[in-house]
């Protein structure tokens, strides 16, 4: 058996009470790597917050992280109707609804926000996503997560040049597919554009498939409930014309703005821990730039 099957027999509120310590214990260390990243990204996207609020949001994001992480883990131990009795309420499901009829197919753009591993099972119920798939590092983790996305009705895909045909081919069928547009590209695979403010690297993956099928773009994020019982998803209707423009880096920092939209509305359930700015040019990688360089980068957006 697998040793991370161990996770279907812990209930979900012990690993989120073990999830909320390691997040404390965390916090009592501020030389680790994703707190350094996560201070350097508010800091960049947010010069003039105070330092008393900057604590805060750091403290809500690591525990958000660390939150999301034992959740993603129960969800692949657990059978998928787990997952769909976790979703409680679905906010504007008609804008879903509409974007599954478009005969162009539909796009269903899920930033790192929340916990949207749970919300995998419940899409899952409206067809069978082509869905990439980049494995992870080590056979047993990969094997885990691997048999957790299989038991969906998924089709998993590469991360190269076939997988986007598959998904183009989904598309063109009046299909859907799931892309996380927010990671960071190979630079022949980026343009660079606004996130937050700030020119970085961006994929034009989804814009590019957006532009050739005119499918239809549905924003989508799982969100923890305040107190804590269950999850509830987000849909959010994405039809500003630049997101079709032919032009990447128009299309690109349009679907980035939607983006930042879906964002602020859970800005502490966002994957700020991730480098998402590796690539600026006028700066380079600010995780591991001077400190002089990055404050005067910092000074000159302020």
């Amino acid at each position: 058996m697998n040793p991370y099957q161990i996770f279907r027999f812990v209930p979900l509120s012990v690993l989120q009470m073990l999830a909320r310590m390691i997040a404390w214990l965390m916090m009592l260390l501020p030389n680790l790597s994703i707190t350094r990243t996560i201070t350097t990204n508010l800091a960049l996207i947010a010069p003039n917050t105070d330092h008393a609020k900057k604590q805060q949001l750091i403290t809500e994001i690591i525990q958000n992280q660390c939150l999301s992480t034992v959740e993603s883990v129960k969800s692949w131990a657990m059978p998928p109707d787990w997952s769909i009795e976790q979703i409680k309420d679905v906010h504007n499901i008609d804008i879903l609804q509409q974007g599954l009829a478009n005969p162009n197919g539909m796009l269903a753009i899920v930033p790192h926000l929340g916990t949207w591993e749970i919300m995998n099972a419940w899409l899952n119920q409206f067809g069978a996503p082509t869905i990439m798939y980049k494995p992870v590092k080590g056979k047993v983790t990969n094997d885990f997560v691997l048999q957790g996305r299989e038991r969906l009705s998924a089709t998993l895909v590469p991360t190269d040049a076939s997988g986007v045909k598959a998904i183009f081919k989904t598309l063109k069928q009046g299909g859907f597919s799931i892309i996380l547009p927010d990671h960071v590209p190979e630079p022949s695979g980026g343009v660079i554009v606004p996130f937050f403010g700030i020119e970085t690297l961006t994929s034009t993956l989804a814009s590019k498939l957006a532009s050739k099928t005119r499918c239809a773009l549905v924003g989508l994020s799982c969100i923890r409930r305040d107190d804590n019982k269950g999850f509830d998803i987000y849909c959010y209707k994405l039809d500003d014309s630049k997101l079709y423009d032919r032009k990447a880096e128009v299309s690109s920092a349009a679907l980035n703005t939607a983006m930042e939209t879906m964002i602020n509305a859970h800005f502490s359930h966002y994957m700020w821990g991730y480098r998402r700015f590796k690539h600026i040019p006028s700066l380079g990688n600010p995780y591991i730039a001077p400190p002089s360089d990055l404050n005067d980068f910092i000074k000159s957006k302020a």
